[in-house]
């Protein structure tokens, strides 16, 4: 039977004796239904009329994106056609992640892929001496865990934002479904893990070879934008922590800082925090140290 509330004066009092009525004798306090019935002011508030609370100002944005027309404009899947980005598109499921937030620990099994569409991702591992070390740091456009994906094991890694992020992950299902379906497709995602496999290659040949002030250079020059005037600084900033770049570079924080005070003491570059100039693109070129 439903209760029967006045929604003014009376409604509280009222509910407490229906409610009691219904109930074990003794259930319901009875100092609690006579302090119910004496504040007869109470009364029942509708739940469309109850003030929403204020969404956090650091709260992330939940406005959908058109997930069809981001993964249709990603190296890997532009060559898809209509009807194989629609079936991706039903197996993707945004993610918002916000700075600090763990993704996946080392040992998570394994369900897809994730894209960046905004934001920063940092891929590391703890050694056993505590130490983190920064396998990669993932922005826009970029992807990660396809391999373990069609290796079918757990993360090897644990994934970390660096800023507050949106994610596309895709299900391993679709992804499986469409390499059945399209050979071509599953020769797109090799060639995308083999320039994945050229850039650990390229890191293992700099760590063996190249100095920690030579990595630092390559790691400068590398944010420099295409097209940057000849003879003019460039304004950059650093995408993570000086802390986290160093471990992407396979220095440590200390070794790091007196890297960029030496650059900086030749001339070449000047710091502020997370903002640097290159003062002399050339000439850090040239820098041997």
């Amino acid at each position: 039977m439903p209760f029967d509330v006045d929604p003014v004066g009376r409604g509280v009092g009222s509910v407490v004796e229906q409610v009691h009525a219904r109930l074990p004798q003794g259930l319901l306090d009875h100092d609690l239904r006579r302090g119910l019935r004496a504040r007869s002011f109470c009364r029942i508030i509708r739940p469309d009329r109850i003030p929403q609370r204020a969404r956090p100002r650091h709260a992330l944005p939940t406005t959908p994106i058109k997930n069809r027309n981001f993964l249709a404009n990603l190296p890997l899947f532009k060559e898809l056609s209509a009807g194989e980005i629609d079936r991706l598109a039903q197996g993707t499921r945004e993610s918002h992640v916000p700075r600090g937030q763990i993704l996946f620990r080392r040992g998570d099994r394994c369900e897809g892929f994730h894209v960046v569409v905004y934001g920063q991702i940092k891929l590391a591992f703890n050694a056993a001496d505590g130490a983190e070390k920064v396998v990669e740091i993932m922005g826009p456009g970029q992807s990660f865990g396809e391999a373990v994906m069609f290796m079918e094991k757990p993360y090897p890694v644990y994934s970390q934002a660096l800023a507050d992020s949106l994610l596309l992950h895709i299900a391993k299902a679709i992804v499986f479904e469409e390499i059945e379906r399209d050979p071509g497709f599953a020769r797109r995602m090799i060639a995308g893990l083999s320039r994945r496999l050229h850039g650990l290659i390229g890191d293992l040949e700099a760590y063996s070879l190249q100095s920690g002030t030579q990595r630092v250079i390559g790691f400068l020059l590398n944010a420099v934008p295409d097209g940057a005037a000849a003879g003019a600084p460039v304004e950059l900033r650093l995408p993570a922590s000086k802390g986290v770049i160093a471990s992407r570079l396979n220095l440590t924080p200390e070794h790091f800082s007196r890297i960029l005070h030496e650059l900086t003491e030749a001339g070449l570059i000047r710091v502020d925090g997370r903002s640097f100039s290159i003062l002399d693109v050339d000439g850090l070129r040239r820098y041997e140290g």
